[in-house]
């Protein structure tokens, strides 16, 4: 009897963020920004919630931050991704002010703990779009 496949759930990009999955087709992981007061905010809105304008911008993440939670998946939220469980989720804190979430790359979750820096790279999924995906940056724990 033959397995059958499950596709795996494709984003379905809204105008407000189109620009983000447009950056994320190539690569790139990018935040929305005021164009009007240059506020930083993620993930994409229609309206700054600083000044209220309807006018933005798309800035290029710098891709460091440090580990403000993480949970750890032992349940496939769809049938498609019952191969990859379990997996970390993390919550991370960007330098640029804003919390952007994304999954651990590789088999550290035992290292993991909280404020470590990690930096942000884009793992190229099978429908052509990237995701965020967050490695550690080991540190030297007796300088702390």
């Amino acid at each position: 009897m033959a397995q059958e496949t499950i596709e795996k759930p494709q984003p379905q990009p809204s105008e407000t963020a189109k620009g983000y999955w447009e950056a994320a087709r190539e690569g790139r992981f990018v935040l929305q920004t005021c164009a009007d007061c240059g506020k930083i905010r993620h993930y994409p809105r229609p309206v700054c919630d600083e000044c209220y304008s309807l006018a933005v911008r798309w800035t290029e993440a710098s891709g460091h931050g440090r580990v403000h939670s993480w949970t750890i998946a032992h349940y496939a939220y769809h049938p498609a991704f019952k191969s990859e469980v379990p997996h970390v989720l993390l919550t991370v804190d960007l330098e640029e002010g804003v919390r952007a979430l994304g999954r651990l790359a590789g088999e550290a979750s035992e290292r993991l703990r909280l404020d470590q820096p990690v930096r942000l790279s884009m793992a190229l999924t099978e429908n052509g779009y990237s995701l965020p995906v967050f490695e550690l940056i080991e540190t030297d724990s007796r300088s702390n």
